[in-house]
């Protein structure tokens, strides 16, 4: 089991339970880069509607489905169907297919003209207004997230505040198929780190997502009802130069028996806006731990990363 932490701990205005809500998610981050969360913003309602129509958006004929596969954006909005994408160092495409929705900047922050329009799926009502919802609230819970980890670093609290207001995070749901034939090596999705700051995890429909932790043993890992499982990506990993650890995890195969369900799984990956440095902070330097990284924005990272993966 991974260390599991209460949300509301942290928002109850209590100086004493805040602290122990940083200190415990700050030790699960060094120790393995995991931590599952209740008292999150994410409600029931919005999380079931989405699973389902996600089930509802990939059962819909491919022929349907690649209508929505946009030339030009690497991936970055609508459809991507199956096998496009690829670990980082890996050349065989994962068992899977996803949409992404990202963000809708409100106003006029001159950031929205960075960001593709969202993708409307026109066989489905409700799933685009239903999936924004849901990225409001994972957005809101990050923040939130983001603030302990401020703290966690001796940072202020509001650090990242304005490094992710109309950040560049994705939401992603994802559908394993069923396995129909013994897959040469392909799994459903190969060992890798996420990219991003912060990934927000709803439960998956069925088991498969394993960690690597210190030992180098694979770890299952299943987020329990009303829980979201919250890791450490590689640019809080470059940001706070290793103090915080962006954990290897991989979802595997099933075993035989179970190759004719499918798996659903909802990632939210909370990214920054482009210009945010990724710089390691000085309060993250010292004689024990010199500078690992170079200086690079967020942007030019993300960049160097989607070509690595195959989807730039």
């Amino acid at each position: 089991m991974i260390p599991s932490i209460d949300l509301n701990d942290f928002l109850s205005g209590d100086p004493i339970k805040k602290n122990n809500f940083v200190q415990a998610l700050g030790k699960a981050y060094q120790d393995i880069g995991f931590v599952a969360v209740k008292g999150h913003l994410l409600e029931d309602e919005v999380s079931q509607q989405l699973y389902w129509q996600c089930q509802e958006f990939f059962n819909l004929p491919d022929e349907t489905k690649k209508v929505y596969e946009i030339p030009g954006l690497a991936g970055q909005r609508g459809y991507t169907s199956f096998g496009k994408e690829h670990a980082k160092g890996r050349n065989e495409g994962d068992l899977k297919e996803f949409w992404h929705f990202g963000q809708e900047v409100i106003g006029d922050d001159p950031i929205k003209n960075e960001y593709p329009e969202n993708v409307i799926v026109k066989e489905l009502s409700g799933f685009n207004a239903n999936g924004l919802k849901a990225y409001r609230q994972l957005e809101e819970t990050g923040k939130y997230m983001l603030r302990a980890i401020a703290l966690f670093l001796n940072l202020p609290e509001t650090y990242f505040d304005d490094k992710i207001y109309h950040g560049n995070s994705i939401l992603r749901p994802i559908h394993y198929p069923p396995i129909t034939s013994e897959p040469k090596s392909a799994v459903r999705a190969a060992e890798h780190e996420d990219i991003n700051l912060i990934t927000l995890l709803m439960g998956a429909s069925a088991e498969g997502l394993q960690v690597l932790n210190k030992q180098n043993e694979w770890v299952g890992i299943t987020a329990l009802p009303n829980q979201l499982v919250v890791n450490v990506g590689d640019m809080l990993q470059r940001l706070t130069n290793n103090v915080l650890k962006s954990t290897t995890h991989r979802v595997v195969n099933p075993p035989k028996e179970k190759w004719a369900f499918p798996r659903y799984s909802i990632p939210f990956f909370l990214h920054p806006r482009s210009e945010m440095r990724l710089d390691c902070l000085q309060e993250c330097i010292s004689s024990d731990n010199p500078i690992h990284y170079e200086p690079i924005s967020a942007g030019d990272y993300l960049l160097e990363r989607l070509k690595e993966i195959g989807l730039k």
